[in-house]
C-alpha cells in the first residue's frame, strides 16, 4: 500500500486526499488551518495542523518514509517553493506540485518537482479537446509532445484479442524500434509483449516492484527510461 503526505487543503488538495485514500493509500493530509484539517479528517487516514515551510515539523511526521509528496500550495509562489524544497531535503522519493501559471512551474521543476500540474490548464485541455473532437473521452498529457488519449472501443474489437485482431498487419502499422510512453514500469506479461513487438525504449512515470521484468527488457535490448522531468524536457 503506498503512503502519500497531502500538502495544502483547498479544493483541489481536499479532492486529491479524498481520492487517493479512496483507492486504497494512506494519505496523511496537512494544512495550517484546523477547519479545513477538521473538515477531512475522517476522509483520509491522519490528518494534521502543520506548517510545510517547517522543516522539523515535516521531520516530526515521518515524512521521509512515505512514497509520494503532493504540495497544493498553489496560491502562494514562496509558501509553495518552501514547501517542495524542505520535502525535497528530507529525501520524498517522488514529490507532485501544483503551480498556478507557467513561471510557477518552471521554479517548481528547476527546485527537483518530479510533477508539476496546473489544474486549470490541464481541464482546459481536456475541455476544448473533448468539444472539437467528440470521439475522444478523455486526454492525459504526459509532456509537451505526448500524451495518451482514450476513444470508444469500435464494436468490432470487443471479444477479440489484440492477436486476433491483427491491427499491425491490417492498417499497416509498424511500431517496430518505436519509443512506448507509459504511465508505469511494465509487468512480466507487458514485458514479454513489448519486446515480441520490437520496440526498443520504454519511457514510464510511476515504477513497479517487478525486477523480472526489466530483465526481460533488457535481455531483449529494450531501453527502460524512467520520466523525470529532466526526461521531458529532452524528449
Amino acid at each position: 500500500m503506498k503512503s502519500y503526505i497531502v500538502v495544502g487543503l483547498g479544493r483541489f488538495g481536499s479532492e486529491v486526499a479524498r481520492r487517493l485514500c479512496a483507492l486504497g493509500c494512506e494519505v496523511l493530509a496537512m494544512d495550517i488551518h484546523n477547519e479545513l484539517v477538521q473538515q477531512i479528517s475522517s476522509e483520509v487516514t491522519h490528518a494534521v495542523v502543520g506548517d510545510a515551510r517547517d522543516k522539523d515539523v515535516l521531520r516530526s511526521l515521518g515524512v521521509r518514509n512515505l512514497d509520494c509528496a503532493v504540495v497544493a500550495i498553489g496560491d502562494s509562489l514562496s509558501d509553495s517553493v518552501l514547501a517542495t524544497m524542505n520535502l525535497k531535503e528530507l529525501g520524498l522519493p517522488y514529490i507532485v506540485c501544483k503551480a498556478h501559471d507557467e513561471t510557477h512551474r518552471r521554479v517548481l521543476e528547476k527546485l527537483g518537482a518530479d510533477r508539476v500540474v496546473i489544474p486549470e490548464h490541464e481541464n482546459a485541455i481536456r475541455l476544448a479537446r473533448s468539444l472539437a473532437s467528440p470521439n475522444v473521452l478523455d486526454y492525459i498529457e504526459l509532456s509537451h509532445d505526448y500524451g495518451i488519449i482514450e476513444v470508444p472501443t469500435p464494436k468490432g474489437w470487443l471479444g477479440s484479442s489484440l492477436r486476433k485482431l491483427n491491427v499491425r498487419a491490417k492498417l499497416g502499422v509498424n511500431i517496430d524500434g518505436s519509443t512506448l510512453y507509459c504511465t508505469h514500469q511494465p509487468c512480466i506479461l507487458c514485458a514479454k509483449m513489448i519486446v515480441n513487438a520490437g520496440i526498443t525504449r520504454v519511457v514510464y512515470e510511476e515504477g513497479y516492484p517487478d525486477d523480472f521484468a526489466r530483465e526481460i527488457m533488457a535481455e531483449g535490448g529494450v531501453e527502460l527510461v524512467h520520466m523525470t522531468t529532466r526526461t521531458k524536457e529532452n524528449s
